[in-house]
């Protein structure tokens, strides 16, 4: 949230955030825009639904209503709301043996999941969780999406070699293909490869021309024309047309299947809060626009309940589609509004045409959405400017793809906190030292420097909590019994600190006690107001006395030289 006020309406709900105002000369543009988001987005949501395990049509549907709630409800008039890889890969991992794939149960089992990530979304609202998105880091996101993107890419292979599916895990996939790949079906292959081959051929021309659009839209007249399904090669047959039938999920509603479905419900939670604040934030940024993330969630909320209750699956926001509608000219959500028109049409009087599509077309597009997520450019950045993160990023990786997608999501977010931590429990303090020509300059905590003979200033470079209360009382002590010539005050530098615990005020009153033991007087410097009032709250002032708090270093040191005059 960029304004108190702006998060003040917030709780009020104000609709078209996204979309209001509308400038008439950019209407063309906008249309041209959504027309063109249409193209590119038909073929792979109805890709999604071959990793979601869910019917055709319901790739559709995740276009139709839920990205006109989030038009209506959301903030961002950037962010593209839809079927998304990750999320629709967390939510086959988790229905695996609770329905057949594809089955009516399956896809109500997945609208409750959509449901359920709405509840989770609505409950962050309340509670203003919107920078939770914080604490998924860029570097484990990018190792999470990598492995998404090789599980989801191995395992097109079987359909586009025209094999049946086998094998559980992205390594039993690849084995189970090996097993069977003599019974490759040629004519599958084909038309796989011609459609991998115009999709990467179009996209070097340019990034705009509709390549997976043309290539489905050749496949189906190929495949109408040559009869394909009589040479072995599934078709997607018969896809109903008409609007999703609205309503809750047929299920049968109970606590247990409830807990069986929350993790996986929470996980697709982080995800579509990761993924979707930092696309609708840096566009934002971008455009110097205002944006809400609070505001955000109740947009994407109402998107995943308009999705559970029309009998699709969850949408997130989408960083590639958001990209590409940029890319086109489009600039608020009545370009998205122009693609629920235009798929609308689709579902309504084009679906005969999409039953001929061969399933070996689908799969060489699904390939295509894993390739795009395997991001080894980022890998090789993260690699090279910092190591320890690189780890952390292919640790993740490794996870979702021997392990499984939730378990790969949630060991990200554990990771991601453990590596903030780690920077917090030994933070890089340092000493600070005056010089006469150009004022301050900091030296390492292992050198002998006094700020003046007999007044060292030590700053802490982190919050003061539980963890590294006790590297903070160890280093004032070395310090202490380390000095030469002997100390008379101990300077702590609260720069850098904006929170004290309790167990960190606790350690700060153990070390006043050892100071004053050693006839050295504690006194701070620069500390924010916060901070001061955390002090006063835990009996720190009382202690060291109001006067020992300086706003400045020529402050601190005034106060120094004057000692032996009060």
């Amino acid at each position: 949230m960029t304004t108190a006020k702006a998060e003040a309406k917030g709780f009020r709900f104000p609709l078209f955030q996204g979309l209001l105002p509308i400038n008439a000369s950019q209407v063309p543009t906008e249309i041209i825009a959504g027309i063109t988001l249409a193209a590119l987005a038909i073929p792979e949501v109805m890709g999604y639904t071959k990793i979601s395990g869910t019917p055709v049509i319901t790739g559709l549907y995740t276009i139709l209503i839920p990205m006109a709630l989030y038009a209506i409800f959301g903030s961002s008039r950037h962010l593209v709301v839809g079927a998304d890889s990750a999320t629709a890969a967390i939510l086959a991992a988790g229905l695996v043996g609770l329905a057949s794939v594809g089955s009516d149960e399956y896809v109500a089992l997945a609208g409750l999941l959509a449901i359920l990530v709405a509840v989770f979304l609505f409950l962050a609202r309340i509670a203003r969780l919107g920078f939770l998105a914080d604490f998924l880091s860029s570097t484990v996101l990018v190792g999470f999406l990598t492995g998404v993107g090789i599980q989801v890419a191995f395992g097109q292979i079987a359909g586009m070699l025209g094999l049946e599916a086998g094998g559980h895990g992205t390594l039993g996939k690849i084995v189970a293909d090996l097993q069977h790949i003599g019974e490759t079906n040629f004519y599958a292959l084909a038309m796989a490869v011609a459609v991998l081959v115009l999709i990467v051929g179009l996209k070097k021309v340019s990034p705009k021309i509709p390549g997976a659009l043309l290539a489905v839209i050749a496949a189906m007249i190929v495949s109408w024309a040559l009869d394909l399904e009589s040479h072995g090669v599934h078709v997607l047959g018969t896809i109903p047309s008409g609007l999703p039938a609205l309503g809750i999920p047929h299920v049968d509603w109970s606590w247990d299947l409830i807990q069986r479905l929350l993790p996986v419900a929470f996980a697709m939670f982080v995800v579509i809060l990761a993924q979707s604040a930092a696309t609708s934030r840096a566009f934002a940024s971008r455009y110097n626009e205002r944006f809400s993330e609070n505001t955000d969630l109740v947009g994407l909320g109402m998107a995943n309940v308009g999705a559970g209750l029309s009998g699709t699956f969850v949408v997130s926001g989408s960083p590639t589609k958001t990209q590409m509608v940029d890319g086109a000219g489009g600039r608020t959500q009545l370009t998205h509004l122009t693609t629920v028109l235009v798929v609308l049409l689709v579902i309504l009087f084009l679906t005969g045409p999409l039953s001929y599509m061969p399933e070996a077309v689908l799969a060489a597009i699904v390939f295509m959405i894993g390739l795009d997520l395997i991001d080894l450019k980022g890998m090789k950045t993260i690699y090279v400017q910092a190591r320890s993160e690189f780890w952390v990023a292919l640790i993740t990786a490794a996870v979702v793809v021997l392990v499984g997608v939730e378990q790969g999501i949630i060991l990200a977010m554990v990771l991601s906190l453990m590596d903030h931590v780690r920077r917090g429990y030994r933070p890089k303090n340092s000493l600070i030292m005056a010089r006469e020509a150009d004022g301050w300059r900091s030296a390492p905590v292992s050198s002998p420097a006094q700020f003046v003979p007999g007044l060292l200033a030590y700053r802490f470079s982190h919050s003061m909590y539980y963890a590294n209360a006790q590297q903070f009382s160890e280093q004032v002590l070395e310090l202490v019994n380390g000095a030469d010539p002997k100390l008379e005050w101990f300077c702590l530098d609260a720069v850098a600190i904006d929170d004290v615990d309790y167990s960190a005020a606790a350690k700060l009153r153990s070390t006043y006690s050892i100071l004053k033991d050693k006839g050295i007087r504690l006194v701070f410097a620069v500390v924010s107001d916060d901070v001061k009032a955390e002090l006063d709250r835990f009996g720190i002032t009382d202690l060291v006395g109001k006067d020992a708090f300086y706003a400045t270093g020529d402050e601190l040191l005034s106060a120094y030289h004057q000692r032996n005059q009060q």
